[in-house]
């Protein structure tokens, strides 16, 4: 009786539910919209620090100038990336398509060539690479020459670039693909090696063939820092890729820069430096997205050690 008169003197208090469970908000939503907010908080920083600096006198605009300039007039920058018809001989400044698809046509281009160079690199090096600790006779052949050409800059390679496939998407391609290809192969010989050997002993006690380990055992043991290793390559790719297109091998946002550096316009340079960062955060939010379809054994909590 005693205990029932103490409950019915204190007050009934709800428990505090977490704002997205009191609004009946869809799962993850709440943490994807944190995250945004904080990314945006991040370049509003780093563009209104930037700002200062131009308010204060301390960045000239003629060389630094901030982003309500280069980013307040996106059709006369879009002008300039009319590459695709100006770099052939005789087309003049305002022949061809618009500004808006000339832009589109650019940054298709650049895309293109990024992901044609990754899905070979990223193809052909996990099969060398499974097929050096497959094969012994394919290690002691291929290995030594891989670490041999690894540590070799991918700017060495674009005069052999040009020499073999000449002026077009192809040389561009080359030189993402051979920026990637030896140090993925490595990666993936590494990752390999740091396969747990209790896995491999366990389908062994199983009766499982080499061929099955490998298929059933190491390549998904080995996926998940695989995909790691890919999506920072990403990033690489891209800067290949633009250094690949500045030297005159083909159009693209990498020739757009080297017309802005030319024509001494930095608002362009900087317009075209903002376009590329948008495209390789988009590139890189769909690859997570994709890295978490694909690891779906994977607990969430592991996805921050993998860059997921």
């Amino acid at each position: 009786m005693a205990v029932d008169l103490a409950r019915a003197a204190v007050p009934h208090v709800r428990p505090r539910l977490p704002f997205g469970q009191r609004l009946a908000l869809p799962d993850g939503f709440v943490p994807l919209l944190q995250r945004t907010g904080w990314m945006l908080v991040s370049v509003g920083c780093f563009a209104g620090l930037w700002e200062l600096l131009w308010a204060f006198g301390i960045a000239d605009a003629k060389l630094l100038p901030p982003p309500h300039i280069f980013l307040g007039n996106l059709a006369e920058q879009a002008r300039f990336f009319n590459t695709a018809q100006r770099w052939q001989i005789g087309t003049g400044m305002n022949a061809g398509p618009s500004p808006a698809m000339a832009v589109l046509i650019t940054v298709l281009a650049s895309t293109g060539r990024v992901l044609a160079g990754l899905a070979l690199a990223a193809t052909l090096s996990i099969l060398v690479g499974v097929a050096i600790r497959y094969v012994v006779l394919v290690e002691r052949l291929t290995l030594p020459t891989i670490t041999l050409l690894a540590p070799v800059s991918p700017i060495a390679w674009l005069p052999v670039a040009i020499f073999m496939f000449g002026i077009g998407n192809a040389p561009a391609i080359f030189m993402v693909f051979i920026a990637l290809f030896f140090t993925m192969v490595l990666s993936t010989i590494h990752q390999i090696d740091g396969v747990n050997r209790n896995y491999i002993n366990v389908a062994r006690t199983m009766g499982a063939s080499k061929r099955q380990i490998y298929a059933r055992v190491i390549v998904p043991a080995i996926l998940p820092g695989l995909l790691a290793v890919l999506r920072l390559n990403l990033f690489g790719a891209w800067m290949v890729v633009l250094v690949a297109e500045a030297t005159g091998v083909g159009y693209g946002l990498g020739q757009v820069i080297m017309l802005a550096r030319n024509t001494f316009n930095p608002s362009l340079v900087f317009f075209t430096i903002t376009l590329i960062g948008l495209l390789g955060f988009a590139f890189d939010l769909l690859f997570r997205l994709v890295q978490r379809r694909m690891l779906y054994w994977l607990p969430r909590d592991a996805g921050s050690s993998l860059g997921l």
